[in-house]
């Protein structure tokens, strides 16, 4: 008897050493998986449009400050957090240069321009060395005049690195003097410009390949068929046309006769 109870002592002692380890195994933080990078034959940011956006707080907003600030040749803005992709909290209402934002809009068109990480700091005015943040954005916003495409607002979103954001990704469509639909005469109807994605931060493409190079008359390319990271989550169907070659053009058609 004495020598059964000792092994029914030894066995729980080790089994409470078993559930202490393991306890412990559970508690430990969790390995994180590695950072996610842009693959090989995808599109990435070029390097020639890394800037950082300046900027500088407001302390109101309204019609009557804004209208003051572009007179003064500065864009009211607005950077807050994501929630949801594309809305969110921590307002901090800021100023950046109107100079500096018409240029990058009119360098890189507004469909890439709104598809574009930039870093952003916030200073006390703009000669000032003194950093209030520094963060990195995506635009989620731009407004311009509808008559002369002046600067409104922008409005940028917070892009931390475990943010997922929401893109309009412009299309850019490549092949069109190969396809043997446009070489018979036929004609590319776009029927996109851009498709939303849930984007990982750290890899929103600049914009999507569209290759016609194989496309023929009567043929079409929808959203499923666009190369993209795996990590992205497109946010409609993947059924939904992009561009169709159609037949050739009535006046086209009289031409050849």
């Amino acid at each position: 008897m004495l020598i059964r109870h000792r092994q029914i002592l030894t066995n729980g002692l080790h089994l409470r050493h078993f559930c202490q380890s393991s306890a412990a195994a559970v508690l430990q933080d969790p390995i994180e998986p590695p950072p996610l990078t842009y693959l090989e034959g995808l599109p990435r940011p070029d390097p020639k449009y890394e800037e950082i956006i300046r900027a500088i707080p407001r302390s109101s907003s309204g019609k009557n400050i804004s209208a003051k600030e572009r007179k003064v040749g500065r864009v009211p803005s607005i950077v807050f957090e994501q929630e949801d992709g594309q809305h969110g909290g921590n307002k901090r209402i800021i100023s950046v240069r109107t100079n500096q934002i018409r240029k990058l809009v009119n360098h890189m068109g507004r469909s890439f321009f709104l598809s574009r990480l930039f870093d952003l700091e916030v200073a006390p005015d703009f000669e000032s060395d003194e950093i209030i943040e520094k963060v990195r954005v995506l635009p989620r916003k731009l407004h311009l005049h509808a008559g002369t495409d002046a600067v409104l607002n922008v409005t940028f979103i917070r892009a931390p690195s475990h943010a997922l954001l929401k893109v309009d990704v412009p299309l850019v469509f490549r092949g069109e003097d190969v396809s043997p639909g446009l070489k018979k005469g036929a004609y590319l109807n776009t029927i996109k410009r851009t498709v939303k994605y849930l984007c990982p931060a750290d890899i929103i493409p600049p914009y999507i390949d569209v290759d016609l190079s194989e496309l023929d008359a009567g043929q079409k390319i929808v959203t499923g068929d666009l190369k993209v990271h795996p990590a992205l989550k497109l946010l409609r169907s993947k059924d939904e046309a992009v561009c169709k070659i159609m037949g050739a053009r009535v006046s086209d058609q009289k031409k050849t006769k």
